[in-house]
Formats: C-alpha cells, sequence, structure tokens
C-alpha cells in the first residue's frame, strides 16, 4: 500500500513541512506502507493517482492544482480514495469549491502559538482512540470561516477557555472526518509547528487518519452527520402520552396522562390498549411514570407513578403483572403511597427508573402553588398558605414530596431502603429520600454502569434577578453520585440563594446560607438544620446561558435527563454506534432539541454536542434505548391541551446509507356510521433520500393483505367495528415506511362546543370565568352533562400547566391571581370533552374543543405575528421587560385569536424621541376594516413611556387583530410600545358576583383571611383590591401613602365569608407607592401597589 505525501505551497511556506515528510515516511515504514512525497502537481491524473490509496496535503497553502488536475483529483476521490489534510489543507483552494466541502472548512485566522486543551469527543476512531479526553499541546489553533459541524464528523474540538484568539465559542472543531463523494475525508488542524512531528501523541493522531482514509481500519465517520439517522414513527395515535418503557422483547410500552397503558408490538406494528388506571387528572396529576422490572423477562412486573381517583389526595407507586399484553388490575400492590394536595397546582413528579442494583428511584415534585410568588421561591409562611410554601415538602426531611426516593423492591411487595440514603437515622428524615431539595424532577435516568443519578429540574420563571427576593429562574441538569441536598427552595443552579421573604409584609430578609440551610417554617415538620445544599450540574435561564452557552431556551424551558447509552456491538443492526458509549442525553421538552453530553474520564462534562438538530422534535417528554441500540422518543405534540394531532411514539435508527421512506396518511372521514366510505391520501409521504420512487400498498382491515396500491384511494367499510387502516411506503431499495389511523364503523366522534367564554375573550387574573359547554353525538343524542369534562390551563409560552377539571355542563371557574415573572407571555386555555358511549362492537369516542383566553395586558413583544419590528429590554420604569422598536412606516405586529366582547378601549404604553405617527387595528389582514385610530406624539425620549388611551370598536366574533403602524411612506423611528391593555370587563368578573361551578375541585376557604395582590400593578388611576373571608367578619380596608399617611377607606363593614373584590379610583393622587391595608379580627395584612401616571 502507498501514500502520496503532497506539500505544495502557492503561499505561505510552513518551515514544518520537511519534518512532517520525514515523520509521516516513519510511520510509513514502521506500519507497513510506502510514503511517496512529492510537490509536483502534473502526479495529478487518473493514471498518476490510481497507484495510492490516499494522497495527504501535508500544509499545502494557496491554488496548487491546475483545473484538469482539481478534476482527476475529484475522479480520484469518487473511485473511493482517501484525503487527509493537515493543519493549512484548510488555507488551500478557495476557490474550488468541491475542494472546499472534501477538506470540511477554510481556514480564517489564527493567534499565536500556544499552549491550548483538546478536548476529544470520539474516543473509537483511530485517529483518537488513544488520546485521553483531554488532551494538552502546543500549536497555532486555527479558526474557520464556519463551523463544519453538520456537515462532518467531529473527531476533537478547542476549548476556548484554555488559549487566547478563539473565535469560534463553544464549539470549536479542530478534527473531523466524513465519507465524501464515494471516498473518505480526514483532517487535524493541528501541525504548524516543528515540534509537532516528534511529538508521540500527534503522530499516531496522524497515523489514524492515514489508516481511516486508505480504509486500512475502519472507521466510523457518519455518527454524528443528520442524514445517518432516521426517524420511524410507531404510534401516531396518542393522546396525552408521558412515559414510556422498552421491554427486552422490543415491545414499547407508553403510558398516556388519562390513565392508559399502551404496548406497542414491533412484529406486528400496531398498538393495543393493555389497560386503564382510573387516575385524577386535576393540575398536573394523572398516570406520570412507568418503569418495567429488572427481571421483567421472568415475572413480566411492571412499576407505574399515578393519582387514583378519589377524594383522597395523594400518589401510588404500585407493582401490577402483565398477562401477554395485558395488564392485570387486580394484580396491583402499592409498594408507596404518597400524600398529597389537590387543592391547587403544581408539580406532581412521576419519574421512575431502576438503577443497576435493582433500587427504584422514584421522583416527587414538590407539590407546591408556584402562581404567587413572582417566579421567584415559594415560601409564603401565612396562615392558610401552607400550599404555597415548598419548605413544607422540597425543604421538609418528614415529607417525601420534592424528593428523589430509593427504595428496593421485595417480591411480597414490601420494600427495603439502601444503604447510603439521604437519613440514616428515622428522627432525621424519612429513610426513602435520597435526594431532597429539588422542585419538579419530571425525567430522570441512571448510569447502569457507574450507578450515577441524573435528572432535570423544572425551575421558577422570574426574567430577571432581583436582589430584594432571589435569582433569575433557571432549569437544572444534575448528577448524583451520592445522595445529598439539592437546595430548593432556598438554593439554585450554582448555589444561588434566594432571600427569605415575608409574603404579609412584602418585605425581604437576608439571603439563605446554601452551605447550612435551616428550615424555620411553621409547615416544616422534620429537621431545622439541613445538609448543605448541593451546586447544579449545568444551570440555564431562559434564551441563552451565559454558564453553558450551549443551552439555548428561547421557546421555554422544561429540563428532562437521560438515558446514557452503552454500545453494545451483538444489538441490532440500526443501533446508535460506539461514538456514542458512554454517553449521556439531556432535552428539552419546551425548546424541543436533544443535547449529548461527553464525560471525561472522571464523570465531569467534557463537551455539550447538539444531537440531530435538523430533525424535528415536537416536545420529547421521554426517552428509552431499546435492546435494539435504537432510541425511542415519546413526543407530546404541539398543542397546548394535549390529545395533540401531532403526539407520537418514534424510533431513531442509525442508518447510514439509503433511508427508509417517511409515510404520511391522510384519512377523511375515520368514523361513522356504516357502510363508511373513506378517501384515502399517501401523497405527502417523501423519502429523505432525494430521486427514488415511492410504491404504496394499503392494508384497510389489519388482516395483512394488500386491498389497494396507490397514492389516493377509496375504501368502504361496511360492518361496524374498530379498524386500524396501514399504509406501506416503499422505495426501490426495498427500504419502508408504515403509518396508521384508525377508523371507527358505526361510531361518531361527539361535535363539542364551548358556548361561553368566546375563543380570544379577555379576563384579568384573579377573577371568575363564566362557561358553557354543548356537546351532541349522533348515536347518543344530546350529552349527558355528566360526562362532559372542562378544563382550564394556564398558557405560558409555549406550554400550559393543567388546572382544575370541572364535570358539568355550565359553571365557572376562578383565574390565578397570577404566574411567572413580569413580562411572561401568560394566558388561560380551556378544553371540553365530552366521551361518547360507543356501543357493543365500537369503542367510546371523545369530541374535543378548545379555547385561548386573553390577559387584559398583552406584552407587545408577544405578537403571533410581525413585520419590520425589533425588540429590546425595555426602560420603562414600570416593568415590562422588553419592548418593540425601531418602528418604520407600514410596520406592523398581530394578536390572534382576540374577540372583543366587553372590552371598551385601548391604553398604549408608548414612548417616542423620533417622529411618532398613527397606530391602527384592523380586522384579519392589513386590508381589513379598521376599528381603532389613535395618535403617538413625542415624550421626549425612548424610553420615557406615557399611556395613551384610544376607543375600539368591537367587530363581534374571534378575529386576528393587526396593529398597524403608520406616518409617511420612508419614514422610520416612530416609536416605541412596551404593552397594550385592553379596558373592560371582558368576559370575567369579580368572584363576589360569580357562581361556581359544582364540581369535585371547589376551592375550600382558607383558615384565615387572604388579601390577594393589588391587580394591575402598577396602576393608573384604578386598581382592582381582592381579599378572602374564611368566615363572616368586620373589616377595614384603608389605602395610605408611603408616608404612613391615609388616603381613604375603601371598606369599613361586616362582610360574609368568601371572596370579595373592590375597586380603588383615585384620580387626584399623584404617583408613587402606595399600601393597602386590611384589618380583620385575627390580624392586618399588607400589600404595596404603585400608581403611576
Amino acid at each position: 500500500m502507498a501514500v502520496l505525501g503532497f506539500p505544495k505551497t502557492a503561499c505561505f511556506r510552513h518551515d514544518s513541512i520537511p519534518d512532517g515528510i520525514a515523520a509521516i515516511q516513519t510511520l510509513g515504514r514502521e506500519n507497513g506502507f510506502a510514503v511517496e512525497a512529492t510537490e509536483d502537481a502534473g502526479r495529478f491524473t487518473d493514471e498518476g493517482l490510481a497507484a495510492y490509496r490516499a494522497v495527504i496535503f501535508l500544509n499545502t497553502t494557496g491554488d496548487v492544482l491546475a483545473a484538469d488536475q482539481e478534476r482527476a483529483f475529484e475522479r480520484y476521490i469518487r473511485s473511493g480514495g482517501g484525503f487527509v489534510g493537515i493543519h493549512s489543507a484548510a488555507d488551500t483552494e478557495y476557490d474550488w469549491a468541491w475542494y472546499g466541502d472534501l477538506v470540511g472548512a477554510y481556514f480564517d485566522s489564527h493567534p499565536a502559538i500556544q499552549q491550548g486543551q483538546i478536548q476529544v469527543a470520539d474516543r473509537v476512531h483511530p485517529a483518537t482512540s488513544h488520546l485521553s479526553a483531554r488532551w494538552q499541546r502546543r500549536d497555532e489553533w486555527y479558526n474557520y470561516r464556519r463551523n463544519p459541524r453538520g456537515r462532518v464528523h467531529v473527531l476533537a474540538t478547542m476549548d476556548e477557555g484554555s488559549y487566547n484568539g478563539g473565535n469560534h465559542g463553544f464549539d470549536h472543531p479542530i478534527a473531523w472526518c466524513h465519507d465524501y463523494d464515494g471516498g473518505r475525508s480526514w483532517y487535524t488542524g493541528g501541525g504548524h509547528t516543528r515540534e509537532s512531528y516528534g511529538e508521540p501523541l500527534f503522530m499516531q493522531h496522524i497515523l489514524g487518519g492515514i489508516e481511516y482514509a486508505t480504509g486500512v481500519t475502519a472507521a466510523d465517520c457518519g455518527a454524528t452527520l443528520d442524514t445517518s439517522f432516521a426517524k420511524v414513527v410507531l404510534d401516531s395515535e396518542a393522546e396525552n402520552p408521558v412515559d414510556l418503557a422498552v421491554a427486552p422483547d422490543g415491545r414499547v410500552f407508553f403510558i398516556e396522562r388519562k390513565g392508559e397503558l399502551n404496548v406497542y408490538r414491533p412484529d406486528l406494528g400496531l398498538t393495543r390498549l393493555a389497560g386503564q388506571l382510573a387516575v385524577s387528572t386535576d393540575f398536573e396529576d394523572g398516570l406520570l411514570g412507568i418503569a418495567l422490572d429488572p427481571d421483567f423477562v421472568r415475572n413480566n412486573w411492571l412499576y407505574l407513578f399515578y393519582s387514583p381517583h378519589g377524594e383522597e389526595a395523594k400518589q401510588h407507586v404500585s407493582r401490577f403483572e402483565l398477562a401477554g399484553d395485558e395488564l392485570v388490575l387486580d394484580s396491583e400492590v402499592v409498594l408507596l403511597e404518597i400524600p398529597t394536595q389537590r387543592r391547587t397546582c403544581c408539580h406532581s413528579g412521576g419519574a421512575l427508573a431502576f438503577g443497576p442494583d435493582g433500587n427504584l428511584y422514584i421522583g416527587v415534585g414538590d407539590n407546591t402553588n408556584p402562581f404567587d410568588s413572582d417566579g421567584f421561591s415559594p415560601l409564603d409562611e401565612r396562615p392558610g398558605r401552607r400550599d404555597w410554601d415548598a419548605q413544607r415538602t422540597s425543604a421538609n426531611s418528614a415529607d417525601l414530596r420534592g424528593k428523589i426516593l430509593r427504595i428496593k423492591p421485595q417480591d411480597d411487595g414490601s420494600y427495603s431502603i439502601p444503604p447510603g440514603n439521604l437519613f440514616a437515622e428515622a428522627e432525621e428524615g424519612r429513610p426513602e429520600i435520597y435526594v431532597m431539595g429539588v422542585r419538579n424532577p419530571f425525567r430522570l435516568s441512571i448510569d447502569r454502569k457507574s450507578g450515577w443519578l441524573y435528572w432535570g429540574d423544572v425551575g421558577p420563571d422570574a426574567r430577571q434577578a432581583d436582589p430584594q427576593r432571589g435569582p433569575i429562574g433557571l432549569d437544572e441538569w444534575n448528577q448524583a453520585r451520592a445522595a445529598g441536598n439539592f437546595g430548593w427552595p432556598y438554593c439554585i443552579g450554582d448555589n444561588q440563594p434566594y432571600a427569605a421573604y415575608d409574603f404579609a409584609t412584602e418585605s425581604s430578609g437576608m439571603p439563605f446560607d446554601c452551605g447550612a440551610p435551616r428550615n424555620l417554617s411553621p409547615n416544616n415538620t422534620g429537621l431545622q438544620s439541613l445538609p448543605p445544599a448541593q451546586a447544579a450540574w449545568v444551570w440555564y435561564p431562559y434564551g441563552t446561558s451565559s454558564a453553558f452557552p450551549e443551552i439555548i431556551a428561547d421557546s421555554g424551558r422544561t429540563a428532562l435527563a437521560g438515558p446514557v447509552y452503552y454500545y453494545d456491538a451483538a444489538a441490532g443492526s440500526k443501533k446508535l454506534p460506539a461514538y456514542y458509549d458512554g454517553t449521556l442525553f439531556m432535552y428539552e421538552w419546551a425548546s424541543n432539541w436533544i443535547k449529548e453530553v461527553k464525560l471525561d474520564e472522571d464523570g465531569n462534562i467534557l463537551k455539550i454536542n447538539p444531537f440531530l438538530d435538523s430533525m424535528e422534535f415536537i416536545r420529547p417528554i421521554s426517552m428509552e434505548f431499546g435492546p435494539d441500540g435504537s432510541l425511542y422518543v415519546l413526543e407530546w405534540g404541539s398543542g397546548f391541551w394535549g390529545d395533540n394531532d401531532d403526539a407520537r411514539v418514534v424510533r431513531i435508527d442509525y442508518v447510514r446509507g439509503t433511508r427508509a421512506p417517511v409515510p404520511r396518511i391522510e384519512a377523511a372521514p375515520t368514523n361513522g356510521a356504516a357502510p363508511l366510505e373513506v378517501h384515502f391520501s399517501g401523497r405527502d409521504s417523501f423519502d429523505p433520500d432525494p430521486g427514488s420512487v415511492l410504491d404504496y400498498a394499503w392494508d384497510f382491515t389489519g388482516d395483512g393483505e394488500i386491498d389497494a396500491t396507490g397514492a389516493e384511494v377509496v375504501f368502504t367499510y361496511e360492518v361496524s367495528g374498530d379498524y386500524i387502516a396501514q399504509l406501506t411506503v416503499s422505495d426501490a431499495e426495498g427500504n419502508q415506511g408504515v403509518a396508521q389511523v384508525p377508523i371507527s364503523v358505526g361510531n361518531t366522534v361527539p361535535q363539542v362546543e364551548i358556548v361561553r367564554p368566546p375563543d380570544g375573550g379577555f379576563f384579568s387574573w384573579g377573577e371568575v370565568v363564566d362557561f358553557e359547554v354543548r356537546a351532541i353525538d349522533a348515536e347518543d343524542g344530546t350529552a349527558d352533562c355528566a360526562r362532559v369534562v372542562l378544563q382550564a390551563f394556564i398558557g405560558h409560552d409555549e406550554h400550559s400547566h393543567p388546572l382544575e377539571e370541572y364535570g358539568v355542563c355550565s359553571g365557572s371557574f376562578q383565574t390565578e391571581s397570577g404566574h411567572g415573572g413580569d413580562g411572561d407571555d401568560l394566558f388561560y386555555t380551556i378544553e371540553a370533552r365530552y366521551t361518547d358511549r360507543g356501543t357493543e362492537s365500537v369503542a367510546p369516542l371523545t369530541g374535543r374543543a378548545g379555547h385561548i383566553l386573553q390577559p387584559k395586558r398583552k406584552q407587545a413583544e408577544h405578537y403571533t405575528r410581525q413585520s419590520g419590528v425589533l425588540l429590546e429590554t425595555t426602560g420603562d420604569e414600570a416593568g415590562g421587560r422588553q419592548n418593540i422598536g425601531f418602528i418604520a412606516h407600514g410596520d406592523w405586529i398581530s394578536f390572534a385569536p382576540m374577540n372583543l366582547e366587553g372590552i371598551e378601549s385601548l391604553n398604549y404604553r408608548v414612548a417616542s424621541a423620533g417622529l411618532g405617527g398613527r397606530i391602527e387595528v384592523r380586522v384579519d389582514s392589513l386590508k381589513g376594516p379598521p376599528i381603532s385610530t389613535v395618535r403617538v406624539g413625542s415624550t421626549g425620549a425612548w424610553q420615557v413611556y406615557t399611556d395613551l388611551e384610544a376607543p375600539i370598536a368591537d367587530p363581534g366574533g374571534t378575529h386576528e387583530l393587526f396593529f398597524v403602524f403608520i406616518r409617511n411612506p420612508g419614514d422610520d423611528g416612530l416609536f416605541n410600545i412596551n404593552w397594550i391593555d385592553f379596558q373592560g370587563p371582558g368576559v370575567s368578573r369579580p368572584l363576589a358576583t360569580a357562581v361556581k361551578a359544582e364540581s369535585h375541585q371547589e376551592r375550600a376557604l382558607p383558615g384565615q383571611a387572604v388579601l390577594y395582590p393589588p391587580y394591575p400593578n402598577p396602576f393608573n388611576p384604578t386598581v382592582q383590591i381582592r381579599f378572602v373571608l374564611p368566615g363572616r367578619m368586620a373589616v377595614r380596608l384603608e389605602v395610605f401613602d408611603i408616608l404612613g399617611q391615609r388616603v381613604d377607606v375603601v371598606v369599613n363593614e361586616t362582610l360574609d365569608a368568601g371572596s370579595h373584590a373592590v375597586r380603588f379610583d383615585r384620580a387626584d393622587l399623584a404617583s408613587g407607592v402606595y399600601l393597602a391595608r386590611l384589618a380583620t379580627p385575627s390580624g392586618d395584612l399588607v400589600r404595596r401597589m404603585v400608581l403611576l401616571r
């Protein structure tokens, strides 16, 4: 075997070239291959190159080949030849695009020669397998014109924190390879200095590259290329899927929040219902977690974390037995019962995972309402507010909530406590606790070799730090090698402390001591002195993390962790490659991405890399590797309510080569009376490899027979029943993709309508919304109201928090008093559903309807669509976080859905140091009818804001509203907008005037009076003050200025128990801070509010 060394230069010439040639020739003599060196470009002919298995571009520079020589080299690579590029091979042939793709990246710049640290991600490629995870060496470190990741397989990267002059940031590839245009290409950025060629590790690095490029040593250079992977949809009919587990025989068990356990059979390509539990789905409860017994093959046991239906608020961790594919309900053994509360939202947790030693880990949320804590830590110690105090759970050593528990299940249904849990003595805390101080550990994973625990902890929502309250909201990924306290609710992230906060007086105390936290809450029943808080492993806010810039959470934050992959050469043919051996995967539900986490020899983070960036993941909520080495992913789907049409169970295969077609099936109608004629279409199916011709095969009845071919077909079902229609799409290479759709013949989906409130209606936080639902079923007739369910959700960015369920056709629900921090994108959603009775031969069907309710204050940056505007951090003293600005004539924003029922006017928060202009509101399009116009003048500065009121006409119905900004053609720099207030009652009203829905989830009155935060705050000149009384009593509500002078007595009378809302309206008062004080027989309550003129 021979290789050609080619060190020709047309620009800068490295003095290390002779050393490199000599060193590579020595490699050849020692490893059995010949090395011929030449700078004669005339060797680049078909005949001249045929003698070599690879060509080494050693520190070439400039244009070194003529056009005919370039074509010859292209033919050489296409015939299976190899390329090795060393250092300035990237500073070569800039006008030859094919070469640029071959080498992977072009040189951009370099700093001075210096020591640097290389992060070796691929520990199996022959060029890097001999290296440690961190490789220190001295060289000239190239920056490249663009990051080659995604087009090449990156073997190693530079740690730019270890040297000066890097410009790639957190991802700086320095060595890579890829199979290119029929051949093989390997490149290293090292090799500038003469000393490089005397380094044994560097020369072994080059040797491995030559062995790969020549084909002497097999190596996988497709491991991180998205085109090497295929996504296979196993089930596209899941509803509210939350967790999955893959059995050793390949069956995929997945659970749905409303109680269903399903099993996907790979041998049949079908999903079956294995069983249904009766669960409570109020708030975030439901069927939440699943794990298979370590000895599942023998005993058929699985474990479920669920919220049993009934009056008692609790969670069960239970063991069940499977008989074939059927869940044996009466086999249940309750291992652990966790008392909880269902009076208010949130954080149920629910994760289950077994460790290598047979220990079962159980993630339990803090079961605490976060909505009245302004996005900071919920520490409300006032009487009657224990559900708003996470100290009673996460920081309570005597409570199982806000913890990760570790137990060892026994065959008799009991459990033992493994050694090494957090509390060895019963008087210290519950022995089941392994980790305390967590908020919502929704997904966790155990490394089956090290036994280390990984989990994601979903954090609070503060958009910015407040020295009086605490740090910005953060999510965490954590690694626990031993039991510990991870800080919540006293500390978060890298042990950033919260401040003690008195919710009664709205005053702050000292920051908590993360090294020695103390729980002095009256709601604490455990230890006061707690173990020291452990810093998070990875932490990140909304947006881009400064500590971990690889983590971007622009769409929201929901950290989920695991699994860890271990390569098994005997696993299936589509297993992930050996590159991923020992790699942890972590993922983001709200931001729709997956990352690979490379660890060093000590288990510390080496590098966080993207995983399948170009592949769409729609809210990944659970992941697990199967026995075949493929990655199974559960996707929640894109909607707010669950029951999403795009929820699915998928498998990620490593395929290298041609990929299977992606089937897409459409059917209409999918339900109705027999005979039922259904139109099927597979027209949207596609092949990810261009140029393929697809074949279509249809099985309409699930009998395994092909009933039709072609992309568009029609089939009539004559007999009532439940059917699964299946489409198989094949390409010319025989690769297949399968899609299914259920068909219900003899039953029709009920028609559900939310009569009130209207879609897009406006509400005030803390007020009550009346609702009315109608449902009609073709077979059952008018709906039985006892079978109607309406559930409210708090919408937040791209996700929602489920709240109460109401089993009635009409009634009302109270909205929360608030959620998140200033400027968050918050709203309400409601879903109504009705399940019919089905028939003896056809299963029941569920119809649904959903509406979005808008808050009366819409932050301008939370538009639905826009043209021309930019966002900037606002300087408005009234808050708001961001404003829209840089507005030119003709720019616009829109919001949808919006319904102006009960809205009387608009109030814009605007600023301008420019031309000013006009705001027009138009209905459904830029040319739609105008319903409001207002002129904006100068306020003197771009961040000096004022309020501007404008009348608005209700066009009736629900629309998209366009806010169009006008001056004269060509004008720009018109004005800034911080928010828009929609003024008027809207579709909500104060609680005291509302009729509450009869529901098992009615709110109980507090034990003592509660004074809620005034709304809006700041106000001008009207503010609503709401309070709740536990019984009939004499109360006095007064308002004082900041000097303690009383300015008004708002209420002075005896009132009945319940909620009361009053409006304080004083147009004569000056801007400033005011205090609302509610005096009751049991004491005084105070709230601060700000009047801004």
